[in-house]
């Protein structure tokens, strides 16, 4: 029995805006030498980073199919695919739903390039997909500037493999000629393949250009989140697109040699929906009643579900363990397909016997204690709430393990008043009073990005924009 042809297919997509100037990337390696077999990159023009990732996915996948004859038969292929997006990975091996509208068709694509049997889809971190990654910046790149994806202007190749971590495989083995011979093999192969259905035909591809310093993911935000790239490029998809192509790396100077600091974490910021307290101004924290959700918050959670689906940004959940935080990830994460994570140093503030009551209330009944926990970060509520300084502490410390797990991805973070304003405050490097100089409402967006050299970002604050 003859031995299936094995690959790896590494892919990537970005948007510029999210949704905003979005394009992919898509390498086949052969598993054994580590030489890259066939490129494809293509700008998209507008679309979301999710759609951009996606469709990475089927260039990937046709342009391992076009190198193998028969690659439809079964056993004559196997392919696994290795990706930095974990939505589309455990979507298409079967273990998240794809519910939202965008996803579905381009999920369908790819499964019917090759037999179930034949693909294997497996998470890898973004360091570890850096060919693909340079591919899509390149194609994003180029249609900024209204051009096409030329093979023999990309450096991805040549920096993937000068990065230690951007792969597993083993070094290219043989003379420097043999990576060539490989690519040349691919291009002539894609370029013979055509079907009535247009399903085996070269991957289409457009816009040409260097490396850039970000990488594909680095506006993968909540969709009112402006874009944050490495050279704040915008720009509208160029007119008409150009024939796939598969080429090795030329080499290159410019961005490409520039520092890649990576996609940030983006902590997209959703203060739950209304409970029962929230339209008194009652003080309601983490030492009294764990309400949950009134009928108005409820729909609030349905709106924001709604907003975020739309646009496909967010790849994780995270949520405060208190009872109207869960509820409202939970209508999220139904929404989107994504499980629900629970972080303790996201809970609300401990206001003591301030529970329950309104600020009046409390002026009346403790107003020495409300005087000095107004005048600073230090005074506790009465009868052993927490104060401003132990809070912060608590979610500096939660900020710090979740960038650490979630870097370069989009991560919705269901938490409270308190929290929010601290992890702002912290971004911003503001002092303590700063708490009491913003607004916050129920169901609220704001978002806060942070890099890996340390730097922050504030992108956005309380939008309330989806409840309208």
């Amino acid at each position: 029995m003859t031995q299936p042809r094995q690959f790896v297919v590494e892919a990537d997509g970005g948007s510029r805006g999210n949704p905003g100037p979005a394009g992919y990337g898509a390498v086949v390696i052969d598993p054994v030498t580590g030489e890259t077999l066939a490129e494809a990159a293509e700008y998209i023009g507008v679309a979301t980073n999710n759609v951009a990732e996606y469709k990475g996915l089927i260039a990937g996948l046709r342009a391992a199919k076009a190198l193998v004859p028969d690659a439809s038969a079964d056993g004559a292929l196997q392919v696994r695919v290795r990706m930095d997006s974990k939505l589309v990975v455990e979507q298409m091996s079967g273990r998240w739903k794809i519910k939202h509208p965008d996803m579905k068709p381009l999920a369908a694509e790819a499964a019917r390039i090759l037999p179930p049997s034949a693909v294997t889809y497996e998470w890898i971190p973004r360091e570890r997909n850096k060919h693909a990654d340079r591919l899509a910046n390149e194609a994003m790149d180029a249609g900024r500037r209204g051009k096409q994806w030329e093979p023999s202007a990309s450096t991805a190749a040549l920096d993937a493999r000068g990065s230690a971590s951007a792969t597993d495989l083993p070094p290219v083995s043989g003379p420097p000629g043999d990576a060539a011979a490989g690519a040349a093999k691919a291009r002539a192969a894609l370029a013979g393949r055509t079907g009535a259905d247009g399903t085996d035909r070269a991957v289409p591809a457009s816009a040409a250009g260097t490396a850039q310093a970000g990488t594909a993911g680095s506006a993968a935000q909540a969709a009112p989140v402006p874009t944050d790239t490495a050279d704040g490029a915008t720009g509208t998809a160029p007119a008409g697109t150009a024939p796939a192509a598969v080429a090795t790396a030329a080499p290159q100077v410019g961005w490409a040699a520039a520092p890649d600091l990576g996609a940030p974490a983006t902590f997209v910021l959703l203060r739950h929906g209304e409970t029962a307290l929230t339209p008194e101004k009652r003080f309601s924290g983490s030492g009294g009643s764990d309400p949950g959700l009134s009928a108005v918050g409820r729909r609030q959670a349905e709106l924001i579900a709604e907003a975020l689906a739309a646009r496909g940004t967010i790849e994780e959940i995270v949520s405060s363990p208190l009872r109207r935080c869960r509820e409202t990830a939970g209508t999220v994460a139904a929404r989107l397909g994504l499980e629900v994570r629970i972080e303790d140093g996201l809970r609300e503030t401990d206001f003591g016997a301030w529970e329950g009551l309104t600020f009046a209330e409390v002026r009346e009944r403790h107003g020495a204690d409300l005087d000095a926990w107004l005048g600073s970060a230090k005074a506790a509520p009465t009868g052993g709430g927490e104060s401003f300084a132990e809070v912060a502490r608590r979610v500096a410390a939660a900020r710090d393990r979740l960038t650490t797990r979630y870097a370069g991805r989009t991560v919705l973070l269901v938490t409270h008043v308190t929290p929010i304003k601290t992890l702002v405050r912290l971004a911003l490097g503001a002092p303590p009073e700063a708490m009491f100089r913003m607004e916050l409402s129920a169901a609220s967006v704001s978002a806060v990005a942070y890099y890996a050299d340390g730097n922050t970002s504030v992108r956005l604050l309380n939008d309330t924009s989806h409840l309208r």
